[in-house]
Order: C-alpha cells, then sequence, then structure tokens
C-alpha cells in the first residue's frame, strides 16, 4: 500500500494546478470528433425552474451527470461521502447508514433525525422536497443527474435550505422502445444489477420501467452465531413513470416508486482508553478531564478496568468485532407518487402543478457499540449467572413519515423579462419512538473467570428486553408540520450583457408536536410527571419573507461575473431526546457572493470561481451526552439557539481542462471557514447551586480545506463506435468536528476511486460495455467519526462544582468502508 505522501502527491497531480465551484463533472464530449467541435460542452440546469446554461446560471453549483456517477460507481448517496464535491459534506448517522447527515457550505445539522428537527439542506427528488433525512441512501434509480445548487435557496426552493439544495433529476420516459440491462459482483459478496425499459409511444402515453438491486455483506463481521455483521446492505426497488402527451401544448409526469433498504451500521471501535487520565479527586481548571461547559473542582467515582475481551484499537479497521452481540438490519421503505402537469398556454407563459405524496417507515436495530459504550461494567463477584453486570446498549428506533406536497407554477418570458412565480403547500406527519436496552451481560464464574452471556430479549435487564412490546421506551413523540408560501423570482435583461435577478419568499410555517413517553414515563396520562419535568407540548408558528438579488454581467460570450445577495431559514422545533421536550427557534442566514465562470482555449478550459460571506443568527447547535436513569441509559440531547451571529467564509474553485482529444482533467476546491460566537451553558445541581461557563461549539463535518480531482481519458478502439475508458479520482478533505460541543476531531482523509471500461461493443443491434471499478482503491484507513462523550465525565447533577468518572472508558469511532472493487456489464438495446 502506498504511503500517504505518495497519494497526496496523486492526487496533486490530478487537481492541475488551480482549484475550483459550478461543474467540475461536466460531462465529456461522446466521441473524440465531438471533442474537436465542441470542447466541453454545454450543461443544461433548472435551478431557475427553467433550463438554463449551466455557464451562464449566475448560481454556483455542481453537476453530476450519469456518467461520472458510473465512473465513481455511485450507487447511493452515501458514496458521495468521499468528497467527490468539496462543499458538499455527506455523513452516515451512527445508528445506520440509511439516514444521511448532508450538508454545504458550513450548514450541516449533527442530528436532524428528530420529527421536530428540520435539515439544513434541501433535498429534491424531480422538483419535491423530502421532508426527511430518513430513506436517502437507498438506491438510485435512472438519474439524469444531479445538481447541487450551493448557498441559500429560499426564494425558489423555500425554508430548510440555507446551506443549498440537492436536487435528483430522473431519465424522463422517450417514448421509444428500448433499454438498459446491467449488473455485477465484487468483493464482500456484493452483487447488483438493474434494469431500465422503455416502451413505444401509445395513444399519446409513453412508460418507463426501472428495478434497482444492490447487495453486500459485512465488512466487519459479528462473532455471535446467527446474527447480522456491521456495514451490510441489501437495496432493492422499483419505479414506473409515465409520459401524457395529449396535445403538443401539454405533458403530464406521473411517477411511483417504492424501495426498500436493509442495512446495519458501521463498527463502533474503542479507540483509546482513559485518553484524558480522568482520576477521582482534586480537578484542576486546566485539567483535560472536564466536561465542555462545566468547571469542575473535583471528581469522585472510579474509572473502571476492562472486561476481558474488549479490543482497544485507533489505528486499525476491525475485521471481526471484539465482541457477539445480538444485530438485525435495520429496515427502511420509502415509497410515493409524484405528478407534474406543465401547460404551455402561449409563448409568454407556461403553468406547472407538481403534487406528491411520499411515505417512510424506518425501524432501527443499532448494537454497533458492544462494550465500548455506557454502561460501563465494573466486573466484581457482584455479577452472577443469576444476575449479569449487563451492557451493549442496543438502540432500537421506529419512525413513520407521511407528507403530501402540491406546488403551482407559472412560468415564462415576457419581452425582457423573464420571471417565475409559485404557490407552495407542505403537511407532513411524523412519529417515532425509540427504547436503549442492553443486550448482553457479564459475570465471573466459580473459577473467577469472565463469562459472557445474552439477556433474554424481552426481560433483559431491570425487565426489560428489545422485543416489541417488551421494551422501555426513551421517548416516543408526533409532529404535525404545515407550511405555506407564496414566492417570485423575475429576471431583466437590461441589455444582451447585463442581467438583474429579484425575488421573494414569503412563508408561514405552523408545528405542533408532543412527547408521548420519556424515560418509560406516558405523559399522556401521568400528568403530574410531565408537569414536574417541565413538559410543554410544542405548539409554534413562525413566519419569513426571503428576498434575493443578482447582478450578472456577460463580460464575453464565454466570461461570466456576478454578485448575489441571498437569504434563507430553518425552522424551529423541539428535541424528543429531551425530558422537557425542550423547544428551538428557528435560524436565520444571510449570505453574499461574488462568482466567475469562464470557457477559454477554444473551449477546452472551463475556470469557475466564487467566494461567499454568510451570516448566521440564533444557530441551531446540539448538547449531546448519554444519562443514566432507572437502570437504563438515554441519549440526551438538548437543541439551543446559540446568540450571536456565526460566522462562514468560503472559496470554492472549478477547473476543467480537456487538453487532448478524449483526455478531460478536472479538479476542485473548497476553503469553508466557520466561527459559532461563545455560548454560555448553565448547569444548575439539585443542590440549587449554579455555574455559566462560556463554551465552544463547532459546525460538524466541515473541513477547512477540502479537494477533488479527476482524470477521464477515452480512446476509440477500432472502426466503430467502441471505446476504451480511464477514469480515476481522488478526494481529500481536512479533518473535522463530528459533535457540535467537542473540539475532538475525525481524521483528514484522502480517498482514490477508479474504473476501466470498454464501452459501446457492437453486439448484432446492441452496444455491450465492460468494466472494472474500485473505490477506496489504496485501502485508507480512517476515523470519519469519534465519540469523545465516553471519555469525559458525566453532567453535574447534584454540585456543578462535581463530576463523576464511574462511566468513563475511551473514545470510541467509526472507521470509513474498506476497498472494494468488481466487474460490471451493461447492455443497451
Amino acid at each position: 500500500m502506498l504511503n500517504k505522501t505518495v497519494r497526496a502527491a496523486l492526487l496533486a497531480g490530478s487537481v492541475l494546478a488551480s482549484m475550483a465551484s459550478t461543474s467540475v463533472f461536466a460531462e465529456a464530449p461522446a466521441t473524440a470528433e465531438d471533442a474537436a467541435d465542441s470542447g466541453l460542452g454545454d450543461i443544461v440546469v433548472t435551478a431557475t425552474k427553467r433550463e438554463t446554461n449551466l455557464q451562464e446560471t449566475p448560481i454556483a453549483m455542481a453537476v453530476m451527470s450519469t456518467e461520472t456517477l458510473k465512473d465513481r460507481h455511485v450507487q447511493s448517496l452515501y458514496d458521495l461521502a468521499d468528497g467527490a464535491i468539496p462543499s458538499l459534506r455527506i455523513a452516515t448517522f451512527e445508528a445506520r447508514q440509511s439516514a444521511l447527515t448532508i450538508g454545504i457550505r458550513g450548514i450541516v445539522p449533527l442530528d436532524a433525525n428528530q420529527p421536530a428537527r428540520e435539515q439544513g439542506v434541501g433535498i429534491y427528488v424531480d422538483g419535491v422536497y423530502l421532508g426527511r433525512q430518513h430513506g436517502l441512501n437507498a438506491a438510485l434509480f435512472d438519474v439524469e443527474r444531479v445538481e447541487v445548487l450551493k448557498g441559500p435557496q429560499g426564494t425558489l426552493f423555500g425554508r430548510n435550505t440555507e446551506g443549498g439544495a440537492l436536487s435528483i433529476v430522473s431519465k424522463a420516459p422517450t417514448g421509444e422502445f428500448g433499454g438498459r440491462a446491467s449488473g455485477g459482483f465484487g468483493n464482500y459478496g456484493s452483487y447488483n444489477g438493474d434494469i431500465h425499459l422503455d416502451l413505444p409511444k401509445f395513444a399519446g402515453f409513453s412508460v418507463k420501467l426501472d428495478g434497482v438491486l444492490q447487495h453486500q455483506d459485512p465488512t466487519t463481521k459479528n462473532p455471535l452465531a446467527g446474527q447480522a455483521g456491521f456495514n451490510q446492505y441489501h437495496r432493492k426497488g422499483g419505479r414506473v413513470a409515465v409520459r401524457w402527451q395529449p396535445t403538443s401544448s401539454i405533458t403530464d409526469d406521473f411517477s411511483y416508486d417504492v424501495a426498500r433498504d436493509a442495512n446495519t451500521p458501521f463498527y463502533s471501535q474503542l479507540l483509546n482508553y482513559n485518553p484524558n487520565g480522568c482520576v477521582a479527586g482534586t480537578q484542576a481548571a486546566s485539567a483535560a478531564c472536564t466536561l465542555p461547559g462545566t468547571q469542575y473542582t473535583s471528581l469522585t467515582g472510579t474509572v473502571k478496568p476492562l472486561i476481558p475481551g474488549v479490543v482497544v484499537d485507533g489505528k486499525t479497521r476491525m475485521k471481526v468485532a471484539d465482541i457477539g452481540v445480538p444485530q438485525q438490519v435495520s429496515v427502511d421503505k420509502t415509497h410515493g407518487f409524484t405528478n407534474s402537469l406543465k401547460w404551455t398556454v402561449s409563448p409568454e407563459i407556461e403553468l406547472r402543478a407538481i403534487t406528491a405524496w411520499r411515505g417512510v417507515d424506518a425501524t432501527q436495530w443499532d448494537n454497533s457499540g458492544g462494550a465500548h459504550r455506557v454502561p460501563v461494567v465494573n466486573l466484581t463477584a457482584a455479577c452472577t449467572a443469576a444476575a449479569p453486570c449487563a451492557f451493549s446498549r442496543y438502540s432500537l428506533a421506529d419512525l413513520r413519515q407521511r407528507q403530501f406536497s402540491q406546488e403551482l407554477q407559472a412560468v415564462g418570458t415576457v419581452g425582457t423579462v423573464d420571471y417565475v412565480a409559485g404557490l407552495y403547500y407542505f403537511n407532513e406527519h411524523v412519529s417515532d419512538d425509540a427504547a436503549t436496552p442492553n443486550s448482553n451481560g457479564v459475570y465471573l464464574n466459580s473459577a473467577g473467570q469472565a463469562v459472557y452471556t445474552i439477556l433474554d430479549s424481552c426481560t433483559g435487564s431491570g425487565g426489560f428486553g428489545s422485543d416489541v412490546g417488551c421494551r422501555s421506551i426513551d421517548r416516543a413523540s408526533e409532529v404535525w408540520s404545515k407550511s405555506y408560501s407564496a414566492y417570485g423570482q423575475a429576471t431583466w435583461n437590461a441589455t444582451d450583457k447585463v442581467h438583474l435577478t429579484v425575488g421573494g419568499r414569503y412563508t408561514h410555517d405552523k408545528k405542533r408536536g408532543v412527547l408521548h413517553l420519556s424515560r418509560n414515563v406516558n405523559y399522556d396520562v401521568n400528568t403530574a410527571a410531565a408537569t414536574a419535568a417541565g413538559y410543554t407540548p410544542l405548539d409554534e408558528s413562525w413566519n419569513r419573507f426571503n428576498p434575493m438579488a443578482t447582478l450578472a454581467y456577460d463580460a464575453t460570450d464565454d466570461l461570466h461575473v456576478y454578485a448575489k445577495y441571498a437569504t434563507g431559514y430553518r425552522a424551529g422545533g423541539a428535541s424528543s431526546r429531551t425530558a422537557n421536550y425542550q423547544a428551538f427557534n428557528p435560524e436565520d442566514v444571510k449570505s453574499y457572493e461574488v462568482g466567475l465562470k469562464s470557457d477559454f482555449w477554444n473551449h477546452r478550459a472551463r475556470f469557475n470561481l466564487a467566494g461567499y460571506i454568510m451570516d448566521r443568527k440564533n444557530s441551531q447547535v446540539d448538547i449531546s451526552s448519554i444519562q443514566s436513569f432507572n437502570g437504563a441509559n438515554y441519549n440526551n440531547l438538548v437543541t439551543i439557539n446559540a446568540p450571536g451571529t456565526t460566522k462562514i467564509r468560503g472559496i470554492e474553485a472549478d477547473l476543467t481542462v480537456n487538453p487532448v482529444e478524449g483526455l478531460t482533467l478536472s479538479a476542485s476546491y473548497a476553503y469553508t471557514y466557520t466561527k459559532i460566537p461563545l455560548v454560555p451553558i448553565t448547569y444548575t445541581g439539585t443542590n440549587g447551586a449554579s455555574t455559566t461557563v462560556d463554551q465552544r461549539f463547532y459546525i460538524v463535518f466541515t473541513p477547512r480545506n477540502a479537494a477533488s480531482g479527476s482524470i477521464d481519458y477515452a480512446l476509440p478502439v477500432g472502426q466503430n463506435d467502441t471505446t476504451l475508458k480511464f477514469h480515476i479520482d481522488g478526494n481529500y478533505s481536512q479533518a473535522t468536528q463530528a459533535f457540535d460541543q467537542f473540539a475532538t476531531k475525525n481524521d483528514a482523509s484522502l480517498i482514490f476511486n477508479g474504473r476501466i471500461s470498454l464501452a459501446d461493443i457492437g453486439v448484432g443491434d446492441q452496444k455491450l460495455t465492460l468494466g472494472v471499478w474500485g473505490r477506496n482503491l489504496f485501502n485508507e484507513q480512517y476515523i470519519f467519526r469519534r465519540d469523545p462523550s465516553n471519555s469525559l465525565p458525566g453532567a453535574p447533577t447534584t454540585s456543578v462544582s462535581t463530576g463523576s468518572v464511574n462511566n468513563i472508558l475511551g473514545d470510541y469511532g467509526n472507521f470509513n468502508a474498506p476497498r472494494t472493487f468488481g466487474i460490471d456489464a451493461s447492455v443497451q438495446f
């Protein structure tokens, strides 16, 4: 395996000299002859609700084509977590792979899994907003392109698009018979297949059918027989699309899709043991063993020794877990329909109606921490066969979401003015519950040896287990959200070179939420306990007007510059992970951006540059901890609004060069600076004393420096259309924080992917393509999520100056996926 210096040199070579924020992924011309005629060619996008040329659209964007997704072997959105688009950050939630954290330009929520918590980046599929991040890692269907819009998109796309929007555009029915079938297999028992079939147009109807199947065995094995391993998945789904064109002016697109994603989380390894040297006794103010936001003067309790069999490894990804645990797959089911009607009334106006209903059902089973998370076992003679000491927190959760949306648009041009106007309605109902029983036990036998056992799945420890109906419910909540908005945007083409765009969106949001259970207490019937906990149902509404203005200037046909002011906001909510259902307010962002888009060298080179300043007020930040209560361990997460203005500053640049026929070199770079003002945190002990400490918070999964580069070469073979294609890409990310409240960082990463294919081999009337691919070619091992919460004292209880070290163990975290590779074949007919 090459060392990191060599890998860095490879990345630098593929990144060329300059780095860059629009489309580093422009699809190369299909043939060498096309390349000679057109260079890099034009890319059509729909970011302004109309089809425009990417280079002439004054929005910082990245576009990934079908070919780019294939070259990188992107099967789901999580495959973009390697940093293919430097300012787009994607991370899997610890408990399961199908709930993704997605951020752009430093707008990255730590935990948007809660029903009353919103995302900071809007995810759209064929123009439809997806309200939850659950199910986002399902298999992608037949994607035409992925558009990544950077910066606030509050005018045209609405709330929860502070950082930007990620828009997935599916291929529409063609009305001509044809299709494509592909399949392949690889290491870790992986296999995949998909089929896409277009049927001939009949009576004005065109039909397209898509089916997808993806499978991978665990990359970390579970030593407990009969139980699922870690980082495995089995995805399948189907989609039918129907296009009806009764007249030349009316097009109606209807689609229905259903998908199922069964997966397990990455294994959470114990990275070190008591790294801060915590010990009971007097605590110095400068000591490392201090929970952020506290001022301990003394520590109580005992740091317990590791139980036998636990492996501490912060350098190497485990191939086999050290402790076998009960584990089954988490299952996300997504389904829904979309109907998009377009009517060209006249050359000046097109009316559109986008109607959608969608649903997500998610069931989580996460036992990835094993003996690496609380509760920490004190293995003494008190642990007996009759009463083993319990450990291994089995995180179980269910979520059910249903959403309906209706959008009406008018798009057109009157004289020198291009306009978009619309009305939008969104209605969502979400419910969830969670439980965290212990699954394993350990005791000392008569010879003083440690003996492991599996607790009863119904009675478990403390009378509760993991079976449905036998659980002690950590939390159960229900939320109803409605959003109404009206928007408009107009571009005045003052001259052939000067374009002024102004727009605005008014939004009214209403959110109601209730906490049915907390800590296994039913608040619906035990109102006294709810009152004692300070519980208040959520019943809030917010109004916002989000304006934007852009001045664009076409200096030449190939050089475009712009200056842009944009705003966005993320709705407020409440944290169901708190006993009082603590509410928090919305956050707002203002963005100031300048950009340049250019083509040169006879359209063989493209350079795009953007610089921005974003100011965010009332930033939603999270304080996370595991609290022991009544024999169970609860994930307590408090969301608060940080006072003052959070500063986000950045530069993005893209460079794409086609120096010779068939060769395309691309490079992209993003610099992101973030700073949240100090937040005063107050703890009050049960003795009535309180203390306030100014605490530093961080924006998660946002590297200061990130870069990506790729090399593509296409070589014609023979006299037909057959082409030998080579692709390699390298993706770098500086280390980042994984939690708002901890300065502890993940590892930096440098990941290479590659593909070699022989494309468009003539087989009768069909075209055959054969390929071999690899992801993480050099088997880089880095920790993408490091959690220090088990290395620090617990939150104050009786006295704000005293903390306990009883549950200290060490940092635990997740390594990235190992090297995967395989072969595939596809036939186009």
